[in-house]
C-alpha cells in the first residue's frame, strides 16, 4: 500500500470515529444539544481535525443520514428481489420502512432535522448531493414497482406520473412516523398499534389508486398474513419486529 493509499484509508477511519462519536452523544443527549467542540473531544481529536472532515455541523448530520441510509436501501433491494407481485412488493415497502425506523429510531429523528430549512439550507451543496444520491435506489425501486403494475394491466395512472404518484405513499409514511415519534400522539388518539394501522391505510390508499388486486381493508386475518408472510419470506431475522 502506498503513502497516498494509506492516508486516504487513515483518513477514512478517522472519519469513521467522529460519526460514532457523534452516534455516541445523540443517544446520550439528544440532537439538540450535539456539538462540535464535544465530538471532537469525544473522538479524541482536535476542533479543527474535525473541521477538516466536516465543513459544519449540518454537514456531519447529513453525513450520519447517508450512512445510514445504505441500511434503508439494503431493506428496499430486498423487496425488489422478492417473487411476487408488484401490490404485494409495495405493501413490503412499507413493512421495510416500519421496520428500518424501528430499528434505527435516532436515524429518523436525525432525518426529520436534516430536512428542515435550518439544516439543509446550512449544509453545503456537496453533502446535499451525496444525500439525495444515497436515497436514489428507493426512488427507483418504488417507481420500477409502479411501472410494472402498470405495465401488466394492474394500474392506471390516471394523469399522474410514478413519481407523483409515489409521493402520496411516501407522505403516508412519513406522516406516521412523525406521529409515532410524537410522544404521547398515539396514546390521546387511543391508538395502540400505529404501525399495524399504518399498514390497513396503506391497503386502502392502494386501493384507492385501483392498484389490482384490490385488498378487503377490513379484513384483519388477511393483513396479518399479509405481513407474516412478508416477515418469512423477505426478512425471516427480523420477524419479531414485524409483529409488533
Amino acid at each position: 500500500m502506498g503513502i497516498k493509499e494509506r492516508r486516504q484509508r487513515q483518513f477514512e477511519q478517522r472519519e469513521q470515529r467522529f460519526l460514532e462519536a457523534a452516534r455516541e452523544l445523540i443517544r446520550e443527549d439528544g440532537l439538540l444539544k450535539l456539538q462540535m467542540s464535544r465530538i471532537a473531544e469525544r473522538a479524541e481529536y482536535a476542533v479543527g481535525t474535525l473541521y477538516l472532515h466536516f465543513a459544519s455541523k449540518e454537514d456531519l448530520l447529513l453525513a450520519l443520514t447517508i450512512e445510514q441510509a445504505k441500511e434503508h436501501v439494503e431493506l428496499f433491494l430486498r423487496v425488489a428481489r422478492w417473487d411476487a407481485s408488484p401490490r404485494e412488493r409495495m405493501f413490503a415497502i412499507g413493512v421495510a420502512d416500519m421496520l428500518f425506523v424501528r430499528r434505527n429510531p435516532n436515524h429518523f429523528r436525525i432525518g426529520q432535522y436534516v430536512f428542515t430549512e435550518v439544516v439543509w439550507g446550512a449544509a453545503s451543496p456537496e453533502r446535499r448531493a451525496e444525500l439525495l444520491e444515497a436515497n436514489d435506489p428507493i426512488s427507483a425501486v418504488v417507481t420500477g414497482f409502479i411501472n410494472e403494475a402498470v405495465g401488466n394491466g394492474e394500474l392506471e395512472l390516471r394523469g399522474l406520473s410514478p413519481e407523483q404518484m409515489s409521493v402520496g405513499l411516501w407522505a403516508l409514511t412519513i406522516g406516521t412516523h412523525n406521529l409515532v415519534h410524537a410522544e404521547g400522539v398515539m396514546a390521546d388518539l387511543e391508538v395502540a398499534n400505529p404501525y399495524r394501522l399504518y399498514c390497513r391505510h396503506l391497503q386502502t390508499l392502494l386501493n384507492g389508486y385501483g392498484w389490482k388486486p384490490l385488498a378487503d381493508v377490513a379484513d384483519e386475518s388477511a393483513l396479518d398474513a399479509l405481513i407474516e408472510r412478508i416477515s418469512r419470506e423477505v426478512f425471516p431475522e427480523l420477524c419479531g419486529d414485524c409483529r409488533r
